[in-house]
Parts: structure tokens; sequence; C-alpha cells
């Protein structure tokens, strides 16, 4: 018999790609939804991929609230917790750090109470920086981000906060449950569906040519391929038990992502702005008319990068070539009309 691993939040990006790779390796598949009318969604997007053959299920769980949880880790093997809520206002800390911190403690509660052999949890490379990315240098997993900086933004306080939890809740739990925690970077590539396309969403502003422009911001970019690849080996390799894994994959400028996809989309990439917008102008449009773009201003002119060494050497991962990860999660979007 197959062994059963639970994806959280399954109607997510990156949770339907791990659904997806689940299904292929052979193994039965769980995901949490937060409700039944999300259910045909996930099936439609992850059969566009792969045939699921009966061996998808549901169960109807939130990340806050206790109801469902331990329905759905009844007879589960691993759990890959992928799935983090979003608050309502993401200008305030706790609108995003309890419901991470909380859902996260929940799944591991639920899954420690039923025995479950490994929890995979999906973390952030922004959980293992220095608070300043202007810091030049590599870090490895070994540093993690101070929570208590004030200049912090609230979604790099949440995944730090969220993720330092669930290792504390794990030192003192004395069962059988392992919890690896796995760190990307920015995560692109292709989309089974346009309902969730996460941080996707940049390449799909850049096609459409309602950027007037690039910001000096520098991304690790990963493709959510590698990224499931990265969490199912996790998952499995002994050696892996207990450990912190960074998922990033080579550093670009934005305006090397809009280069690229001007250059090998042709026709297609005629609306991508390859002008960078000075760092100032960035901060008055953020001061002055577009506060979305506060949480961005740090990153300007980032010179911190990490190191995947560790996954390489663990669990022989490797990600795929960035212009391979841009070009075909800018295909995908042109396919899916999502530009």
């Amino acid at each position: 018999m197959a062994e059963t691993v639970l994806v959280t939040g399954g109607s997510g990006y990156i949770a339907g790609w791990c659904v997806t790779e689940l299904l292929r390796r052979g193994y039965d598949v769980r995901t949490t939804v937060r409700g039944t009318h999300r259910e045909k969604t996930v099936t439609e997007a992850v059969s566009s991929a792969v045939d699921p053959a009966g061996r998808l299920t549901f169960a109807v769980a939130d990340l806050t609230a206790d109801d469902g949880w331990e329905d759905a880790l009844r007879d589960v093997t691993y759990v890959l917790h992928v799935a983090s809520p979003l608050g309502a206002n993401t200008d305030a800390s706790a609108d995003l750090i309890t419901p991470a911190r909380d859902g996260a403690l929940r799944v591991l509660r639920a899954a420690t109470d039923a025995g479950v052999k490994r929890v995979v949890m999906t973390s952030a490379a922004n959980a293992a920086s220095p608070s300043s990315y202007a810091t030049a240098g590599v870090t490895d997993e070994t540093l993690w981000t101070d929570p208590d900086d004030p200049t912090l933004i609230p979604y790099r306080r949440s995944k730090t906060v969220a993720e330092r939890a669930a290792w504390d809740f794990m030192d003192r739990c004395d069962g059988p449950t392992e919890l690896v925690t796995v760190l990307p970077g920015a995560v692109f590539g292709p989309v089974l569906t346009t309902d969730n396309i996460g941080s996707v969403g940049i390449i799909a502003r850049m096609l459409t040519g309602k950027m007037p422009g690039v910001p000096r911001i520098g991304l690790e970019i990963v493709d959510v391929r590698d990224l499931v690849d990265v969490h199912v080996r996790a998952m499995t390799a002994p050696e892996a038990a207990g450990q912190r894994f960074l998922a990033t994959g080579e550093f670009t400028w934005m305006v090397e992502m809009a280069r690229t996809l001007r250059e090998g989309l042709g026709d297609d990439g005629r609306k991508v702005p390859t002008r960078q917008i000075p760092d100032f102008a960035v901060r008055l449009a953020a001061r002055f008319r577009d506060p979305s773009l506060r949480e961005i201003t740090p990153a300007l002119g980032r010179r911190n990068r990490h190191s995947t060494d560790k996954a390489r050497r663990v669990l022989g991962w490797q990600s795929r070539p960035t212009r391979q990860t841009l070009l075909d999660c800018a295909n995908s979007l042109i396919a899916h009309h999502a530009v």
C-alpha cells in the first residue's frame, strides 16, 4: 500500500505542485482546503499535469482553527506543511505573525499526536538572513534573522517567528515525529492554474506592461518544480531529520529578469519594461503614492546571498538555470491566458 502524504493548503501555488509531484512519484495524497468548494479547483489544476487516479483526497481544515486536523492526519506518514495564512492587513505584524505561528503549531500538534514520521515545513530564505539586505556576503542555515529588529517587514518577521516556534515545539516533544524546514528564495515557474499564482504575479505584471520600470532589487530565484523536489528529498532522506535547508537559486537583478523575458519571448515579451527605476523614486512612491511598495524598499540594492551547499551535499539537490525558470513561467502564463 502506498504511503499517504498530507499537503496543507492544496489550492496554493506551491502546494498544488507538491500534490502533483507526489502523485507522480506514486504516493497517495491528502490535501487540506478551507471548504469543499475548493476541491474541484484543486482536482482540475492537478489533473492538468497528472492523473490523480483515485489517489487524491481532501480534508477540510483551516490553519486558524482546530477543527478537522485530527481527521486530516489520520493514517498519514508524512506532512508537507506548505500553507501559511495571510492576514487582512499586512502593515500589522500581528496579522501575519499570529496565524503563521499558530497555524504551524496546530499542524505540528496534530502530526505529533498522530505519530507522523516526518513534517517538512516551508519557511523562507529571509528567515536566515541578516536584518539588512545591504550587508554583503553569503549566509547559510546557521544564521537566524532577528525577529525583534524593528526594521523587519511583517512578512519576514512572520516567517522567522513561525519557524522558530516550530523548532521550539519539536524540542519539547519526545515522540517519533521529526521536523525538517525548507527555506526557499523567490519562487517562479509554470502554473497549474491561474486561480492562485502567488509570487508568479510579478512576472504576469511584467508581461502586461503594467510596471513602468523595475526596481533595483535582486532575487534568488528557485523553480517551483525544484522547490517541490527538495521538499520530497527532505521528506525521505534519513540524514535530513532535524535540519534546515536553504533552497535558493541564482541571484538575478530584476532588470536582468526583464531582459531575459524580452529576449527570450520575442513578440510576447515586447511589453516587458527594461528601464531600471532609481532607488529614490521607489522610496518616494512608497511614501506618497503606493504604500504597498514599502515592503520592497529595504531590499533595494540588496547584496546578501544564500548558500545551498547543504542541500546539495546532504540531499543531492540542485536548482535549474534561472533563464529556463523565467521563460517556462512566462510561457505558462501566456498559455493559460493570464496575461
